[in-house]
């Protein structure tokens, strides 16, 4: 396989290419997609959630589907459904848009819980139950769902159980003013996802998910890592800290972030960095911290300030 950090470098240079000025947030999506996570992006409208996950799709090889969430969508609009045949009588299965390798689940806050639901059981397990038959997804499957954090009104939140289940979960925010000029240039006569080239191959995106899970954790790092995430936990404006499954979240990013660097192991500074998108959206924060206007983002930032930071092994009694 080629070095997977100049192939990262190349996927994440084709997403520019239509995601202008946003290579942090592009970054954590391939990121995502390589830890075969699900990513949450939470912003206002226009500023290019759909454009990530169309420009990640078309770069990687991937298949794309997109699902519009709305109130009336069923479960079986998104898994799919058994139809009857009377040609062989018999029935046949029918699949939904989530058998697709990457899947965009628009204003996802929109459905009613029980279309929610429909999504846990492929996010978790990469399959999908339809009449009591099971069907696998395809690989690399990667959810992307988008929400308004601004209209609550006809929206339905999501419940912890399933926010648990996004890897991490950003923010793209407006653009600067250069940035926007760059944008409108760029669309001036055509949009540019529309002559978006391949970058790599879904096989090679398997390949790169393999190569993330050999990056070295130590030990000491481990121990970092729960002890954040202890924290969370007993900080005193958190109602529910983050989860165990926060734990493997935040180092299966350190260890493909770190890939992405060139290095074949975590080190602290990975930690720090990816603490708020792969722990914000677990932590709770507490009735009366939400009337002080605390976020998770600053609950998050003191509980890195008050975690030690592992210091280096000793070795033979050196």
């Amino acid at each position: 396989m080629e070095d997977p950090k100049l192939l990262a470098e190349r996927i994440l240079a084709n997403v520019e290419r239509v995601i202008i000025g946003k290579q942090h947030e592009a970054r954590l999506a391939l990121i995502t997609l390589l830890c075969r996570g699900h990513l949450l992006i939470e912003d206002v409208p226009g500023v290019g959630k759909t454009m990530l996950a169309r420009a990640l799709a078309r770069s990687t090889g991937c298949s794309f589907a997109r699902i519009q969430f709305t109130p009336d969508l069923l479960p079986t609009d998104v898994t799919g459904v058994s139809v009857y045949t009377p040609a062989t009588g018999s029935f046949e299965f029918r699949p939904g848009p989530i058998m697709s390798q990457i899947v965009l689940t628009d204003e996802i806050n929109r459905a009613t819980p029980k279309t929610q639901s429909a999504l846990l059981e492929a996010m978790e397990e990469h399959q999908v139950t339809v009449d009591g038959v099971t069907h696998t997804l395809p690989q690399p499957f990667m959810v992307m769902a988008t929400q308004n954090p601004i209209e609550y009104e006809g929206t339905f939140p999501l419940p912890e159980a399933q926010l648990d289940r996004f890897l991490m979960r950003v923010h793209l925010g407006y653009p600067s003013p250069t940035d926007e000029i760059l944008v409108m240039d760029a669309q001036q006569r055509a949009h540019p996802i529309d002559s978006l080239p391949q970058a790599t191959s879904a096989d090679e995106v398997l390949d790169l998910q393999r190569a993330v899970s050999e990056v070295y954790v130590d030990p000491l790092i481990k121990q970092y890592v729960v002890s954040l995430v202890n924290a969370t936990r007993e900080h005193e404006s958190v109602y529910l800290g983050a989860s165990p499954r926060g734990s493997l979240a935040l180092m299966r990013v350190a260890q493909a972030f770190a890939m992405l660097e060139g290095r074949d192991f975590v080190q602290p500074d990975d930690i720090k960095l990816l603490a708020y998108p792969a722990l914000g959206h677990r932590v709770i924060v507490s009735p009366a911290a939400r009337v002080r206007n605390i976020s998770a983002a600053e609950i998050v930032d003191e509980c890195i300030q008050r975690t030690a930071v592992p210091g280096v092994r000793a070795r033979g009694g050196v």
